[in-house]
């Protein structure tokens, strides 16, 4: 297969990698005489039409990620019956084999490789990418030590054929969300978790949850709490090992909630372990030696007067002068850890977004945040409209030199023959727009949406695709009245205090609180919710619980007289339950 060729094009040279859903193969691509990796889906996904359109449609979305912990997708197509993607070619290798080799890895290890593949989930949760299959198949690092998290775009196309397509490519369940095992609503907590169960094995050498097949594995994601790292590897540091435990919480909303808030935490378990594990605790050490030689001199009993009486002054000297010491160290550590949140010794700070922003807009704002802009050369874009800019390097948010220069360039809008974007536009500016590129405006169909009325959501065919000039394109635009849905958290078994903060913050109303006996849930926990955990919701709606008062207290039965007939006893009248104070 050495010598096919794809869209006389892309030369196939060897197979590289085998796995359920497609075959990778090295490849080069003429036209610009580089190497690449090219992965072809398998002939019998092929037969699905459906699978096969959002295997295009995730992809072509995940080519517009650019981002250095991210592996580039260049291009998208179809031969025949051969659907592929181009990619960029990595030379390493994945995260899997080095677990292999070395795990238990070494903690530090642990929290920069975790730190890359959360600001690589940080750019797609921004571009609306949920990934949808983080574990460590699909994590590369390349011989210079650099994570790249491949697959953005094939994992959604996955999640639908996993459960009906059988034994190919349902290992990831080792790394499913509970939310993904039950087939709920996932969001960007559903890929934190994953990276949560990725750290747990790169720490210990093994996943949480193992069984005979796939449905034991995924019910045990669902019921079984996760062991603590702690108990099968030592010297993990009790702050990581929170912080993997959060990840890898079954309720989303308990997780970290943005792949931002992730890396603050590393972040700072990374300056805790850094830092303070050379100052405080060499501090500590102090301490202790200190207090080793005060029993000495306790124990060695000297016969003069005068001279214990001169040791314990001199002791005293010296314990007052240790003190004083360890209190200067802390405050200049209290003062170094400030100025370092401040970002005063930073080097770096994250790139701005200028993405579709004109030239002088974007040179603003770089003058404003300290960045040199350099203009690159102007390229076709499917995304962006002419004379905006479409890519940039540093991609946005990602750690850039103070007064570092960032390279952009600027769309010369679609390329003549391939559909342009119109999502995001106003209906009224689209008809004009299809035409400026030689195409009509076909069917327009309104749906209800919390976006702005007219607004465009959807395009058929998507941007990019080949499309002959004169046809036309349907669009779905907003009614502009739809509400904002949200996921209805779990509080089943939360305390009324904790299940109304979850409710609020999932941005609902706590509806009515009732009470009832239960001999199964403790007093004061929830014991029923009145939407189903994890459904959608319009936000703002008010949700009714039910809250235990413990178990049902047994009858009072009043004594009888002997000299009297005993009467028929019943169960004290007006008993009802107990409301426990909402301080629980």
């Amino acid at each position: 297969m050495s010598s096919r060729l794809l869209s006389g094009r892309y030369e196939l040279l060897e197979k590289i990698g085998d796995g359920g859903m497609a075959v990778v193969y090295k490849g080069k691509d003429r036209l610009l005489n580089r190497f690449i990796a090219i992965k072809i889906l398998r002939p019998e996904f092929t037969k699905d039409a459906t699978f096969v359109e959002n295997f295009k449609r995730e992809s072509q979305a995940a080519a517009g990620l650019t981002h250095p912990n991210i592996v580039g997708v260049y291009d998208v197509g179809r031969e025949g019956n051969i659907n592929y993607i181009v990619m960029e070619l990595i030379e390493g290798r994945t995260l899997n084999a080095i677990i292999e080799d070395e795990a238990p890895m070494d903690y530090k290890k642990v929290i920069d490789i975790s730190k890359q593949v959360a600001s690589a989930l940080r750019i797609a949760h921004k571009n609306k990418i949920i990934h949808r299959d983080v574990k460590p198949h699909n994590i590369m690092i390349t011989n210079d030590g650099v994570v790249k998290l491949a697959d953005f775009g094939i994992a959604r196309a996955v999640n639908d054929a996993t459960l009906s397509t059988g034994s190919k490519i349902v290992g990831s369940v080792h790394y499913f969300s509970p939310e993904q095992a039950r087939g709920n609503y996932v969001d960007e907590r559903s890929d934190i978790y994953s990276l949560g169960i990725v750290m747990y094995e790169m720490l210990t050498g093994q996943v949480p949850f193992d069984g005979e097949n796939p449905v034991t594995v995924a019910l045990k994601h669902i019921n079984e709490e996760i062991r603590p790292p702690s108990e099968l590897v030592d010297g993990i540091p009790p702050a990581l090992e929170r912080c993997v435990m959060k990840a890898t919480n079954k309720y989303q909303t308990n997780r970290y909630s943005s792949a931002d808030e992730l890396i603050e935490e590393l972040d700072n378990i990374s300056f805790v372990t850094n830092v303070a594990g050379t100052e405080i605790f060499a501090a500590t050490d102090v301490i202790e030696k200190r207090n080793k030689r005060k029993a000495e001199l306790e124990a060695a009993r000297e016969e003069e007067e005068p001279k214990k009486k001169k040791k314990k002054t001199a002791r005293d000297k010296r314990l007052t002068a240790l003190i004083i010491i360890l209190v200067v160290l802390l405050a200049i550590f209290a003062g170094w850890f400030i100025a370092w949140r401040m970002g005063v010794f930073s080097s770096t700070k994250p790139a701005p977004d200028f993405l579709d922003k004109t030239i002088d807009e974007a040179q603003a704002i770089a003058e404003e945040e300290g960045f040199i802009l350099k203009q690159g050369k102007d390229i076709y874009s499917n995304d962006y409209t002419e004379n905006r800019i479409c890519l940039q390097d540093p991609a946005p948010g990602a750690e850039a030199p103070k007064g570092g220069t960032i390279t952009v360039n600027v769309s010369k809008g679609s390329k003549e023959g391939m559909v342009p974007n119109v999502v995001g536009m106003q209906r009224d500016e689209v008809e004009d727009f299809l035409a400026q590129y030689g195409y009509v405006l076909g069917n327009v169909k309104v749906e209800t949406s919390p976006e702005d009325e007219g607004k465009v959501l959807e395009q058929d065919p998507v941007a990019g695709s080949p499309l002959d000039k004169e046809s036309k394109v349907n669009i779905v635009v907003s009614d502009g009245k739809g509400t904002e849905k949200g996921t209805v958290p779990s509080v089943t078994n939360l305390s009324l205090k904790e299940a109304k903060k979850a409710i609020q913050s999932a941005g609902f109303e706590v509806g009515r609180v009732d009470y009832d006996w239960s001999n199964s849930v403790d007093k004061g926990y929830v014991m029923y919710q009145q939407y189903q955990a994890n459904s959608l919701l319009d936000k703002g709606t008010s949700i009714d619980i039910q809250v235990s008062s413990g178990p049902e207290p047994a009858p009072v039965v009043p004594e009888t007289p002997a000299t009297e007939t005993p009467e028929a006893v019943t169960p004290a009248e007006g008993v009802t339950p107990e409301q426990p104070a909402e301080g629980n």
